[in-house]
């Protein structure tokens, strides 16, 4: 990247991006995010199939990407593994992620079990916070988030500016089905977790993690028991200037 390049920071730079990013695809998408941040931008994953195409993609246009997870001490021994796995096939180093209590020091201070009691409050410990230190490091991020995935991630763009971490936020697969994502693994021959061959679709702590029955929702399996189906890191907030407006209209 060069020295004098103006990197976009700005919920306004980025709106006027999102339209014709919206047509490209997923290579396209990661080779203008390498390309506009350099080591300034890094991909973000906790290892599902999703993640696994993009870890992909990203090791077919250059070998020097950052990629980084979030350890929370509670993902499954498949996930640990597949890290290895990850680093050995890609000849990469997986930056990770700390929560700054142990388990045992969030044991002491929130009580053993947090997860069963107020599993936002575990994930914001655990994911959300760590998140937002790491991503203080940089100027944007890349996700493998699905429109189809929840509710909540509905709206979002391949490229937008997330307010809740206020950087830019990078989807490149967002519009991607699961049958396309499975197609690509399986045509690419890329290494997944193991837990996807025991109905688990979604794949995140030991704690609030269960298989899948048939018929029931993929996100089913997550914090099952709970009306929770988002750790809270990709919550989608309105910009400063959306919210502004909307206050706005609310007023008498």
């Amino acid at each position: 990247m060069k020295s004098h390049q103006v990197l976009p920071q700005s919920p306004d730079q980025i709106a006027t991006l999102q339209g014709t990013a919206e047509h490209w695809t997923p290579q396209h998408v990661l080779t203008w995010a390498f390309d506009t941040f350099g080591r300034r931008v890094a991909i973000s994953s906790a290892f599902g199939a999703e993640g696994m195409v993009l870890i992909d993609m990203a090791s077919r246009l250059r070998s020097d990407f950052r990629l980084f997870t979030i350890d929370t001490d509670f993902l499954f021994p498949e996930t640990y593994n597949l890290m290895d796995r990850i680093e050995e096939k890609y000849g990469i180093s997986i930056e990770k992620q700390y929560s700054l209590l142990s388990p045992e020091e969030q044991a002491r201070a929130h009580g053993p079990a947090l997860w069963t009691r107020d599993p936002d409050l575990c994930c914001n410990l655990r994911k959300v916070e760590p998140l937002r230190r790491k991503l203080s490091e940089l100027s944007a991020w890349i996700t493998s988030i699905r429109r189809a995935q929840t509710s909540a991630r509905a709206g979002a763009k391949k490229i937008e500016w997330d307010s809740k971490f206020g950087l830019v936020k990078i989807n490149p697969i967002v519009d991607w089905s699961s049958k396309q994502v499975w197609r690509y693994i399986h045509d690419h021959d890329v290494p997944y977790n193991e837990l996807h061959n025991q109905d688990y679709p979604s794949i995140g702590c030991t704690h609030c993690t269960r298989a899948v029955a048939p018929g029931e929702d993929p996100r089913a399996g997550r914090w099952s028991g709970f009306a929770k189906t988002e750790c809270g890191l990709h919550i989608i907030e309105p910009a400063p200037l959306a919210r502004a407006a909307a206050a706005a209209k609310c007023e008498p």
